[in-house]
């Protein structure tokens, strides 16, 4: 029996059906024998699993493993794994051992590490424990040899999602995971592309999953969003592409395909790809239901977005403000503020831009976050490297100081002064308050009267300097912030 462990992540109000897992299910469906533990919905994964080993013989467990408490929560589980069943080999796959492949296998309970697209991999893995093939020739895979040596393979080229089969949605409880959101009352969740052709310095999709991105066919999504639709009573969808829009005519393809669904829906896009679309291409996405787009606008700067590499400019950013506000879509604009090159300079403008932004569209929903570079294989932005120094393993990950650079809460980046950073944080503080999110849809009415007025003052004349008051009244009404939405 092969185990797929998705570590717990999120609260349960939060928690989405585990996709990574469902992808590795979707090529041992009807070839192997296998289970899914997902600690989001079991309360007591570890004994889950423990009990499955001593029922079956069990050949591998695969780990799905982000940064941050799915990563600490992972690392308890395989801990004791390999304390009280050592004979179970364990491999991580996922976004933390594609970009950290030296730190996991520095855990003494990982033997391997899969790094990017896994399906392919994880079958190949089967085989070498197998003893029908040699580690040495699985692309993508990092492990220890005889000698205790790490060994990195080759890398595996991408394949587009129509190359392998639909996830087993059966093989979970999926009633559990469609959880009311501002989107709808039964919101699922579905990825309809892999990799990202940009290539943003601070970013490590990149580095993880390959600098091309490789649709599945619009037939395809309408089809699998339909079986949600009419097999799970979903009504609303978010989409967890890095660019759910490239072409325009693989657009309106897909929207005019899944407009008959009544969804509502959220994804993320790109400002300057989406400032050349056509009146008649955003009219066609808000009637296929999108209600809200996620855009990284990174910086009010553009110097900074230079330095990024991030390939957009302030205009196109100002551009789709004024389209979206047109087209009746909420936008999400994330800033990562406080560039190493002239952090000051940067945070300065990039506030100011916010302010011409909601000027423009006060709809528009603001997510800021301190600058925090993604260690990545190969080359790092500018010298973040020499700044830096990362954690080498997942126990160093899990300290409190990592856990809170993974998540943005304290970056303790050494370029930026603490001035900055307060200003930063305090600017979050009253914009948060002056516009609660939408998103927020436990927050009562007039709590959300109370921030916008006590937070009125402060940013009609800039004064974001101890916003205690705010602080108070965010605590008491218990704000939720869209980046902490799984916290």
């Amino acid at each position: 029996m092969i185990l797929l462990f998705h570590p717990r992540a999120v609260k349960p109000r939060s928690r989405r059906l585990p996709l990574a897992v469902l992808a590795l299910a979707a090529v041992l469906e009807d070839r192997e024998e296998y289970e899914i533990v997902d600690g989001n919905v079991d309360d007591d994964p570890l004994g889950t699993l423990l009990g499955l080993i001593d029922k079956h013989r069990v050949e591998l467990l695969g780990v799905s493993v982000m940064p941050g408490p799915q990563m600490a929560a992972g690392m308890e589980v395989c801990r004791e794994i390999r304390k009280l069943r050592p004979h179970v080999p364990i491999v991580w796959g996922g976004y933390f051992p594609s970009i950290y492949p030296e730190a996991t296998l520095n855990a003494k309970y990982i033997d391997f590490a899969v790094r990017g697209q896994g399906e392919d991999t994880l079958l190949e893995l089967l085989e070498a424990l197998r003893g029908e093939r040699t580690f040495e020739s699985i692309l993508g895979l990092s492990y220890k040899d005889q000698f205790g040596f790490h060994r990195n393979n080759a890398e595996r080229p991408m394949k587009g999602p129509d190359a392998f089969p639909w996830s087993p949605f059966h093989r979970l409880p999926v009633e559990k995971y469609l959880r009311p959101s501002f989107f709808g009352k039964r919101t699922a969740v579905h990825h309809a592309s892999i990799g990202c052709p940009f290539n943003c310095s601070f970013c490590g999709v990149h580095a993880a999953y390959g600098r091309t991105e490789k649709f599945e066919s619009p037939e395809r999504t309408e089809a699998i969003l339909r079986h949600l639709v009419e097999r799970y009573n979903a009504d609303s969808v978010q989409f967890y592409d890095m660019n759910f829009f490239l072409s325009e005519d693989h657009a309106r393809e897909l929207m005019d395909r899944i407009a008959p669904l009544k969804l509502r829906w959220w994804c993320e896009a790109r400002v300057d790809i989406m400032s050349r679309y056509s009146d008649e291409t955003m009219q066609a996405i808000r009637r296929a239901g999108c209600t809200m787009i996620f855009f990284g606008a990174e910086s009010g700067s553009d110097w900074a977005l230079k330095e990024m590499q991030k390939g957009i400019t302030t205009e196109q950013t100002l551009i789709m403000a004024r389209r979206t506000r047109e087209a009746g879509i909420i936008p999400e604009f994330s800033f990562v503020v406080g560039n190493p090159k002239d952090p000051e300079r940067d945070t300065r403008e990039t506030l100011a831009f916010i302010r011409k932004i909601k000027r423009i569209n006060p709809d528009s929903e603001i997510i800021i976050q301190h600058y925090t570079p993604t260690p990545q294989r190969g080359s790092m932005y500018g010298d973040v490297d020499d700044k830096i120094s990362f954690p080498t393993s997942p126990g160093e990950w899990a300290e409190k100081k990592w856990m809170d650079f993974t998540l943005r809460i304290d970056t303790r980046a050494p370029w930026m002064k603490d001035k900055t950073k307060r200003l930063i944080d305090n600017f979050e503080i009253v914009v948060a308050s002056r516009w609660p999110t939408v998103q927020d849809i436990r927050a009562p009415r007039w709590g959300r009267y109370l921030l916008q007025t006590l937070s009125a003052w402060r940013y009609t004349f800039r004064f974001y300097t101890a916003p205690h008051e705010l602080v108070l009244a965010q605590r008491f009404i218990d704000l939720r912030k869209p980046k902490r939405e799984s916290l």
